[in-house]
């Protein structure tokens, strides 16, 4: 009996074809329910005959549904069953407020908030009783030392660090026209600077990986002649040197020659059909000395550009290696961005995204209060970046330590992502993240750049008005104190409680408290090496 229960849809199947066909001596049409359900038996058979599915040699036919409803349930969950506040990874709240905000449509909201106020970890902003009026919401940040020679003034809210080959030509073309309309930067990540990049015409950050792309031998090593001539372009206002991403830190890549297109690389700079490797470290450097070193190199060549890097932090201790190493040389990076390990990628290993670097609140404060304690915050500008999409989120990073954000999925939602997450198979249903140039075609450049600098102008609006509610004038007079955290139900703290900022030059005075752990981390850092050299340190950085 359950032999002929697990067999019934064949047995139906082989049964309705055999009548199909007695039937279709007298009546041609049934020759349709032949040709049916002939293919039904005929794939029945095959699976009670097939070696690689044990639910379909048990199940044949019917084995097949698990199979559809397995592959469709992503849509099914996202369209149909969550709810407008589950975060997997951004919710359809916040997608949202984007898509809105773009298309420059209403973004309000009837009814009240939706929010459980009074459920821990909610968060708010404190407001003043006598609101300011800001005119003028183009906020500004100046990036760049003294030892910058072409400072760059930033946008409060740039585009985060999307490479061509991950990003299609069109989306990268979008983004980048975007930027030039909405005066706001835009981060080639790091594969280089593309044909779409200077066509757009926007402000480029040139982020530059352990790959060199753009600037590479063909031996895979930094070429200072071919990075002198690219940073001499007047688009490129700011070098990035990539030491860590937040969704997959501390791992390298590979690009398989097979998906090497002309395009991608001549933005790169590599060969044809030959797999290019990006290292998990960088080659050209082993310690923190020679990371500066190389730091104030890339600021020589591009003839005084601000330059920067970027990392999740991990190896807490490592990161004041860096520190120390800035003091001990006198280099010191215009800027730091910090990204947090929530942020994204178009692919990476499960366990590094989900298990691996620091998320960006943490990663943050610890590399504010770091700098404070060096003495050098001053000189030093932070970028955030980590699902940063609503005017909360990027007022949240100011208070604990960031100058501006910047956001990478944000800006792909502007350009129309709808979150398949089919980021890895080359199958984005919507033209943005793939080099099928007939999935491409369905981005419309100039209609999607106008959205880019909707989004971008609707966001700095907003958070404009969060900044005058507050009785402040510019974003970047947000603390700690004006954020508020409930952590119980009857209980609320503020952000200065748990993320205060740690008095200047603590880490330089040998008298001073060891304020949360710092200063035992900062005796163990050394500027001549990321290795440990005690003991206790191999046990728990």
């Amino acid at each position: 009996m359950l032999q002929l229960n697990r067999f019934s849809v064949l047995v139906f199947a082989i049964a309705l074809t055999i009548a199909s066909l007695a039937l279709s001596l007298f009546q041609p049409w049934f020759l349709i329910g032949v040709a049916f359900f002939g293919f039904l038996t005929a794939l029945g058979v095959y699976d009670v005959t097939q070696t690689s599915h044990s639910i379909l040699r048990n199940y044949p036919i019917l084995g097949h549904m698990r199979f559809l409803f397995e592959g469709i349930r992503p849509e099914i969950r996202q369209y149909l069953i969550e709810s407008d506040a589950d975060e997997e990874p951004f919710s359809r709240e916040q997608r949202s407020l984007v898509y809105q905000r773009a298309k420059g449509v209403e973004d309000k909201r009837p009814f009240g908030t939706r929010r459980r106020v009074y459920d821990a970890g909610y968060e708010w902003l404190t407001h003043s009783a006598q609101p300011t009026k800001i005119d003028d919401f183009d906020f500004r940040v100046p990036i760049g030392g003294p030892d910058c020679k072409q400072p760059y003034s930033a946008s409060l809210f740039n585009i985060s660090a999307m490479s061509f080959g991950a990003l299609s030509g069109n989306a990268i073309l979008a983004l980048n026209k975007g930027a030039k309309a909405g005066g706001f930067a835009h981060d080639t990540g790091e594969g280089s600077i593309s044909r779409y990049h200077r066509e757009g015409g926007g402000d480029l950050i040139w982020e530059i990986g352990s790959g060199y792309f753009g600037c590479r031998t063909g031996e895979g090593r930094f070429d200072p002649e071919r990075f002198r001539d690219q940073a001499a372009d007047p688009q490129v206002k700011m070098i990035e040197l990539k030491m860590s991403q937040g969704a997959k830190p501390g791992h390298g890549g590979m690009l398989p020659g097979a998906k090497i297109t002309p395009e991608i690389a001549e933005a790169r700079g590599i060969p044809m059909g030959v797999d290019c490797v990006s290292p998990a470290s960088h080659p050209e450097f082993q310690t923190p000395i020679e990371m500066m070193q190389f730091i104030g190199k890339l600021r020589e060549l591009s003839d005084g550009k601000p330059v920067g890097f970027k990392l999740c932090i991990g190896h807490r201790r490592e990161f004041m290696c860096m520190v120390k190493a800035m003091l001990e040389t006198g280099i010191v990076p215009d800027f730091i961005v910090v990204d947090g390990k929530e942020g994204g990628t178009g692919a990476a290993p499960v366990e590094f995204a989900d298990h691996m670097g620091m998320p960006l609140v943490e990663g943050l404060t610890f590399a504010h209060n770091t700098l404070r304690g060096a003495g050098l915050r001053d000189r030093v500008k932070i970028g955030a970046s980590g699902k940063l999409v609503s005017s909360f989120a990027i007022l949240k990073a100011i208070a604990l330590g960031a100058d501006w954000a910047n956001s990478a999925r944000g800006f792909m939602f502007s350009v129309g992502c709808i979150q398949a997450q089919a980021c890895h198979t080359n199958h984005c249903p919507v033209g943005v993240a793939t080099q099928d140039p007939r999935r491409a075609r369905a981005l419309v450049v100039p209609d999607k750049a106008e959205r880019v600098a909707r989004f971008h102008k609707n966001t700095m609006h907003a958070i404009g008005e969060l900044t005058a509610a507050a009785g402040l004038l510019h974003p970047g007079e947000f603390l700690p104190f004006h954020l508020l955290l409930r952590e119980g139900e009857r209980t609320m703290v503020t952000g200065d409680e748990i993320y205060p900022y740690l008095p200047e030059g603590f880490l330089l005075n040998d008298d001073a408290d060891d304020e949360r752990g710092y200063r035992k981390r900062w005796r163990r850092a050394a500027a001549d090496s990321f290795q440990p050299f005690d003991t206790e340190t191999r046990r728990g950085a």
